[in-house]
């Protein structure tokens, strides 16, 4: 019997392959839309801390029919495996994006930077301009006007600072983890519980705190790396789109307005949530993606 999903209250979603890819000795899980054009505009999803590709689950289903939507997990987080040797800082996670976008031969693509994928994204743009189609930045921080007082005290932190190793592994307990999808929310009933539930479940796979709390010490590298990747803004333009969670207790709006010293023409949403916007601003923000991948065309 041939079924049909044609139905004018059935919004169908996309099929999305779970695959494994080799990059030096890492094994990185990814998720890929199967879009319906084998020319379909790609976007790179680039995942925040504490989370993995699991995050942009809904926004695969949403716009994957139509647009290629790639989200790798990074050494450290969700499914991928690395060796138990390997050093954790952004730029070596930035290494191992760059040979993942390699192996797949993405040669240009748009780029969705959400909070760690800020770091990440800017490090791979300014190695390959040439690749980069355009930005969404949804709370993905390039500014010190983007980090409020919480944040600019923890990114202090080193390892001889009294208390630090205790004051960054309470973040990684199942109550912070919680928090930092229901802080600044209008409606935590919105967000679903899965969410944080899955990464705390990553966090706490043997060796994983140990994977975060070396980036943690070494997010101050992102914060001295912030006027390169201002001036790669300026220099580039890329078409930019930032839809941006006022209640951010780690990024706040001024975040999100600097964008535009830099990137006048960049188009700015602002959304009453929390970090993780995806989670009950989805029906708002998969529509201004779907049109800003059809203006760049990745």
């Amino acid at each position: 019997m041939t079924v049909s999903a044609d139905h004018p209250r059935i919004s169908v979603p996309a099929r999305t392959a779970h695959r494994y890819v080799e990059v030096d000795g890492v094994e990185v899980f990814y998720r890929e839309s199967l879009p319906e054009r084998s020319e379909a505009p790609v976007l790179l999803l680039l995942h925040g801390f504490p989370s993995a590709s699991h995050q942009f689950r809904r926004l695969i289903d949403s716009l994957g029919r139509h647009y290629r939507l790639i989200a790798p997990d990074y050494p450290g987080f969700g499914h991928t495996r690395a060796p138990e040797d390997f050093t954790y800082s952004f730029d070596r996670l930035t290494d191992v994006v760059e040979g993942f976008t390699e192996r797949l031969g993405l040669t240009r693509y748009a780029m969705y930077l959400f909070d760690f994928g800020a770091p990440v994204g800017f490090r791979l743009a300014l190695r390959h301009p040439e690749r980069v189609a355009g930005l969404v930045v949804q709370n993905g921080n390039a500014y010190l006007e983007g980090l409020s007082d919480a944040a600019r005290a923890f990114t202090a932190l080193t390892p001889e600072t009294p208390g630090a190793e205790s004051t960054i592994l309470d973040l990684f307990t199942l109550a912070a983890t919680r928090a930092q999808y229901e802080g600044g929310t209008a409606d935590s009933a919105l967000v679903a519980p899965e969410g944080w539930l899955l990464d705390q479940h990553f966090l706490d796979r043997p060796g994983r705190k140990r994977a975060q709390l070396a980036l943690a010490y070494d997010y101050k590298s992102n914060l001295a790396a912030y006027p390169a990747w201002q001036a790669w803004l300026r220099e580039h333009r890329p078409p930019t789109l930032i839809t941006w969670g006022t209640g951010d207790p780690f990024f706040p709006e001024p975040g999100a307005r600097a964008y535009l010293n830099d990137v006048p023409e960049a188009e700015l949403h602002l959304f009453r949530t929390g970090h993780f916007a995806l989670e009950d601003h989805l029906p708002e923000i998969a529509p201004l993606v779907a049109r800003f991948l059809d203006r760049v065309r990745a």
